[in-house]
């Protein structure tokens, strides 16, 4: 697999990060927010991560769990309305008693009323990775592949979560693809109030298995319902492990027109959770597991990780190998 890779840097500006920090915050002070205008830093250049700014933002239609909210923060009910959230983050401690991993702290700043726009506003002025996750995953855990993913590429934006209602369990296949497409309206609202923001950098969106086929008729969506403008802030689109028919894939690239270039596959013919899945759906091939020409010919760019699916299941290669993980770095770099 051999990609182009492009970066976006800051040239040759020098600030310490404290002085980048005086820069950005005076630049909101005259003129509300970081505009098209400033000559100093452009919004999207503003970049620290994850290790700098331990939070993920949340976007939701999960039920919250008490009031106010406790662990584990959101359940695998329905919420009525869309509602977003800040989890703060506790990076992995350096001691020999630590698990090394990240974890969260907790959930604050919730806004049910707004939460489209709450959201764009947390995430003004930077780029976006905005991860939506798959069948049989927790709050907790989808949070915690989000962190996993945005660490290991080492993301510089700021990084968010989508998380729809799965009820975390073997069992609940068919009630996890009715609860994903539920969905469908509140990341439409949400991808397009963060379109919508006067500056503002790109939204790089990854989804996994059972979220792909969400994505995707979402994008299908904005797009009809917004046109291009609506589409222009989107910038990498990467499905791994795509959980879609592929037939239904194909009809939805077709709807997205020249915007379905901005789609990345992460394919594996060995992947057995989708043999599964195409056993449950009367054999039709998912397009996570469909050859590399019959992807490639729909038009979208495909990284076939089969080579490197060397356990027992292969559907999360983009998280657990980090070769396959830098197939979503690069795709994000060429945007």
């Amino acid at each position: 697999m051999t990609f182009p890779v492009s970066c976006r840097n800051l040239g040759s500006m020098r600030f310490s990060f404290s002085r980048l920090a005086i820069v950005c915050l005076a630049g909101v002070a005259l003129s509300g927010c970081v505009g098209e205008d400033s000559a100093l830093v452009s919004p999207a250049s503003f970049k620290i991560g994850l290790s700098k700014d331990p939070k993920l933002l949340v976007a939701t239609t999960r039920l919250p769990v008490g009031e106010p909210l406790r662990k584990p923060w959101f359940s695998s009910e329905r919420s009525a309305d869309m509602i977003f959230a800040e989890a703060r983050l506790i990076p992995p401690s350096d001691s020999l008693l630590s698990s090394g991993s990240w974890s969260i702290a907790k959930v604050d700043n919730v806004e049910r009323s707004s939460a489209a726009q709450a959201f764009a506003q947390a995430a003004f002025g930077r780029d976006l990775l905005l991860y939506i996750h798959g069948y049989k995953e927790s709050f907790e855990t989808a949070a915690t592949s989000t962190i996993d993913l945005s660490e290991g590429i080492k993301f510089a934006g700021v990084t968010g979560l989508f998380t729809w209602p799965s009820a975390a369990s073997t069992f609940s296949y068919v009630a996890d693809r009715e609860s994903a497409m539920w969905s469908r309206d509140s990341l439409e609202d949400l991808l397009a109030a963060i379109a919508k923001t006067p500056s503002g950098g790109r939204i790089h969106i990854v989804a996994h298995s059972m979220g792909t086929l969400l994505t995707l008729e979402t994008l299908r969506m904005l797009r009809a319902s917004g046109g291009e403008s609506a589409m222009e802030r989107i910038g990498a689109v990467v499905l791994a492990a795509p959980d879609i028919d592929i037939d239904l894939f194909a009809r939805g690239l077709e709807r997205l027109g020249p915007d379905a270039k901005k789609i990345t596959v992460i394919s594996s013919t060995n992947d057995r959770a989708l043999a599964v899945s195409s056993r449950l759906a009367g054999g039709i091939v998912r397009a996570g597991a469909a050859d590399r020409e019959r992807l490639e010919a729909l038009g979208v760019r495909v990284a076939d990780a089969s080579e490197f699916g060397g356990g027992i299941i292969n559907h999360d290669l983009f998280l657990s190998n980090k070769e396959v993980q830098q197939v979503v770095k690069r795709a994000i770099e060429r945007s």
